[in-house]
């Protein structure tokens, strides 16, 4: 053996090298294999960090040539520069990926530099040299899910990474898949010039979302100048000089339609990262989507290995990951961990923002559970006036009988941030009538939810 160690982490995004750093926080001799030439995993490298920065930058730019001339703000001459946007992009993930490092110096975690490969119940092998643990945790991630007939060359169909590389505005973009990656992507895109067609097999986008908000969140895109042709199946794509052709068709059944691009992004989702771990040979077992199996504990079925994160079942979300992470540390040193699962925050950062925890209208309808509605929106917020962002609203779902709040849906400005708060609440138990009775600072978007507490009962005071 090379050496041994308490704990050993496989993969460092954000649920390995959290869990990593918590684990040695706990007096734990901690190791964290990564085969990329950086920490931090999809998310900080080719997922949610450079994609957020892009999102920002789109967006002022946006602003700049649409929004600002309402504030009494006029601009002339306005260019993009394309090549310093992505070089900021950089610049933006240098910098996390950076921080990382740091963290596993101050908290002198061992980066084992390499693909990892488990050989035996409390062995890893990285790169030929055997590493001895007494725990195991898989923290590998996801990768994007292939689409038959569409071969991704990540120049004209691209996934996500070739997405956040491009160096020139495509003419038209069409992308395959109305989840949260392909919106976001799309909303980059379309706000520095590219017609954006979305295509998705369902007949509704963002699936998972609150029926109603998804409904309201499609509108508001639409009218931003996002084209959306549901119902519709991708079933094959040519790629030439002048582009890409894609054949698609009705799932209903009708003709085959080809639609050119300049460039297609498939963005049908992701799964999870299981190959060539060695899980087969040592038998920790999957599931049929070939998902690790745990149990509450995050344990698999061999004793000594535990698994996190995009790896196992559950919302692919890096802070579902980390607190995942911390719990399974915890746990490893003997403490109580903790994670509650209908208490995970979900946001898509387009704009506006859409952002929601908890049960959704039909989730509770399925489970024949008896609920009260409030609804605020965001035109009747002095805030958002003030913005000039007045799109959306807040809805929270409150237990019928008992006014427990069962979850919160917010379509707006901020919702990322707004969520929190009730997020919050979840977690703690909260009814409508705690949030309702709470200050809240004015004028701030976060009236809005104060109002949406006060609907419930329905005793809203500003609408």
């Amino acid at each position: 053996m090379s050496e041994s160690f308490d704990v050993i982490v496989i993969g460092s995004g954000p649920g390995g090298y959290v869990c990593a750093i918590r684990a040695a926080q706990l007096g734990l001799k901690t190791a964290c294999v990564e085969k990329r030439a950086t920490l931090g995993g999809t998310c900080l490298n080719i997922g949610c960090i450079p994609s957020k920065a892009l999102l920002q930058s789109s967006e002022e730019y946006e602003k700049t040539i649409h929004a600002l001339k309402d504030h009494g703000i006029e601009v002339e001459g306005v260019k993009l520069d394309l090549a310093r946007m992505q070089a900021r992009k950089q610049e933006v993930v240098t910098a996390n990926t950076k921080g990382v490092e740091f963290l596993f110096r101050k908290n002198k975690i061992t980066w084992l530099k390499g693909a990892g490969r488990i050989v035996a119940p409390g062995q890893v092998d990285v790169d030929g040299a055997v590493y001895a643990a007494k725990n195991i945790v898989i923290a590998t991630g996801s990768e994007s899910v292939p689409l038959p007939g569409v071969p991704v060359d990540e120049k004209q169909i691209v996934t996500s990474t070739g997405a956040l590389e491009l160096d020139k505005v495509p003419g038209h973009l069409v992308v395959v898949g109305g989840g949260v990656i392909g919106l976001e992507l799309g909303s980059v895109w379309q706000r520095l010039g590219a017609k954006v067609t979305v295509v998705e097999f369902l007949d509704r986008i963002a699936l998972g979302m609150d029926t109603e908000l998804a409904t309201n969140f499609q509108r508001i895109l639409q009218k931003q100048g996002m084209t959306f042709r549901l119902g519709a199946k991708v079933t094959g794509a040519t790629t030439g000089p002048d582009g890409v052709s894609l054949s698609i068709e009705p799932v209903k059944g009708g003709e085959v339609e080809v639609l050119k691009a300049d460039i297609v992004l498939v963005a049908i989702g992701r799964h999870p990262y299981t190959d060539g771990l060695g899980l087969d040979a040592v038998g920790v077992a999957l599931d049929e989507r070939k998902c690790v199996k745990v149990d509450t504990h995050w344990r698999t079925n061999i004793p000594g290995i535990y698994a996190i994160g995009d790896v196992i079942a559950g919302p692919m979300l890096a802070h579902k990951g980390e607190e995942e992470g911390v719990a399974v540390a915890e746990l490893l040193a003997g403490q109580a961990g903790h994670m509650n699962y209908d208490a995970i925050p979900s946001v898509v950062y387009t704009w506006p923002e859409v952002a929601w925890v908890g049960k959704t209208e039909d989730e509770l309808k399925a489970a024949s559970i008896a609920y009260n509605v409030g609804k605020f929106p965001f035109t009747a917020n002095g805030r958002a006036r003030a913005m000039g962002d007045t799109d959306g609203f807040v809805k929270i779902l409150a237990d019928k009988t008992t006014d427990r709040l069962l979850g919160a849906h917010i379509l707006g400005p901020d919702a990322g941030h707004l969520i929190a708060e009730l997020t919050t609440a979840i977690e703690f138990g909260a009814s409508a009538e705690d949030v309702a009775r709470i200050c809240h600072a004015h004028p701030t978007l976060s009236e809005a939810v104060k109002e949406a507490a006060l609907a419930v009962d329905k005793r809203a005071l500003h609408i």
